[in-house]
């Protein structure tokens, strides 16, 4: 119901280029990439967690 396409992703990178501009686009990238990697690692983290407190 809400997921993004082709066109509307586009439409995003399109705005983010105007706004950003071409020089500070990798850096972003690498921001938003690092954020995602630290939330996956602490998800990992928190299951590991329940599922060893599950095991007692």
């Amino acid at each position: 119901m809400f997921g993004l396409g082709a066109p509307e992703l586009i439409i995003i990178l399109v705005i983010v280029l105007i706004i950003f501009g071409p020089n500070k686009l990798p850096e972003i990238g690498r921001a938003i990439g690092s954020g995602i990697r630290e939330l996956k690692d602490a998800t990992q983290e928190v299951e590991d967690s329940v599922n060893l407190d599950d095991d007692k």
